[in-house]
């Protein structure tokens, strides 16, 4: 007769530990509610913009007559439309200058304000500092007809220069507000180490606080060229032909045969490129801001 008895547990280990690696295959695959629910809101956030890009892909026609979720007859006529017709590149072109023009005012306002909201106390600091905020929070709608009125009288109207200063209105207390908040977290005694060293205040500002700061100026920058060019009701108000831009072009297309809508799908194609390349450039930025409390 063969003996069967094995050693205690000898037999039960190699089963332990298969009904381990199970339980833990089973829990490292366990599906997570957050991140289905992340997955989710991406899909519904992103959804628009792939429909926006299908649509720039077709023809009129496929367009309004049929429902497809990718191009049958993938054209890309929309786009030579927009990068050929001086009525649709030059909308572009309008919008970068004035953009460019209206963060580079901006940035050159806010660093001394702020610098000053930073470091100093005087009377009634706090009161303005509220002041340029509740600026920032009124509507551009209250101010479109009294700054077509101004630049009417003055020869400044539909110019870029214009809608540029229109626009510091709004975008100049919010890039005080984000660099003083910076410009808090740098201590006074570099300020004052600087000045011993015999640094003037512009030299000491230019080469050692500014850098100091580049994660601030770069969060302000991204938020004043996000906000010029989406904004509508002034660029539209202020402008008629010669710096009218793409986002007032994009509301003007109805022709003879109506709406192109590949064309239009193609512009707001075109028009999203500039926004996502600034946040691809400043996006270790706007995370130190999210970090510092200021975004």
């Amino acid at each position: 007769m063969t003996d069967t008895t094995s050693a205690p547990g000898a037999a039960s280990i190699p089963g332990n530990v298969t009904d381990s690696t199970a339980t833990k295959t089973r829990r490292k695959f366990r599906p997570n509610g957050s991140l289905i629910v992340m997955t989710l809101y991406l899909l519904f956030m992103l959804l628009p913009i792939y429909w926006l890009l299908n649509m720039s892909l077709k023809t009129n026609s496929e367009i309004l007559n049929t429902f497809t979720l990718w191009p049958r007859n993938l054209t890309l006529a929309n786009y030579q439309t927009i990068l050929t017709d001086p009525a649709w590149y030059l909308g572009y072109v309008n919008s970068i200058i004035y953009v460019t023009i209206n963060t580079v005012i901006s940035l050159v306002v806010a660093l001394p304000a702020a610098y000053a909201f930073s470091r100093y106390h005087f009377m009634g600091d706090k009161p303005l500092f509220f002041w340029l905020l509740t600026n920032r929070m009124a509507a551009p709608a209250v101010f479109a007809l009294p700054f077509f009125q101004l630049y009417s009288s003055v020869g400044l109207f539909d110019t870029h220069i214009a809608v540029a200063l229109a626009h510091t209105l709004f975008n100049v207390p919010l890039a005080v507000w984000i660099l003083e908040g910076f410009m808090r977290g740098v201590p006074k005694e570099i300020d004052e180490t600087a000045y011993i060293d015999g640094y003037s205040f512009p030299k000491f500002f230019v080469k050692i606080f500014m850098p100091l700061i580049a994660s601030g100026i770069g969060v302000a920058a991204f938020f004043c060229f996000m906000f010029s060019w989406v904004e509508l009701l002034l660029s539209r108000t202020l402008t008629t032909v010669d710096a009218k831009p793409i986002a007032a072009i994009m509301t003007r297309t109805q022709g003879a045969a109506g709406i192109d809508w590949g064309v239009l799908a193609a512009a707001g194609v075109l028009t999203i490129v500039p926004g996502a390349l600034v946040i691809y450039f400043v996006r270790n930025y706007i995370a130190k801001g999210f970090a510092l409390g200021r975004v």
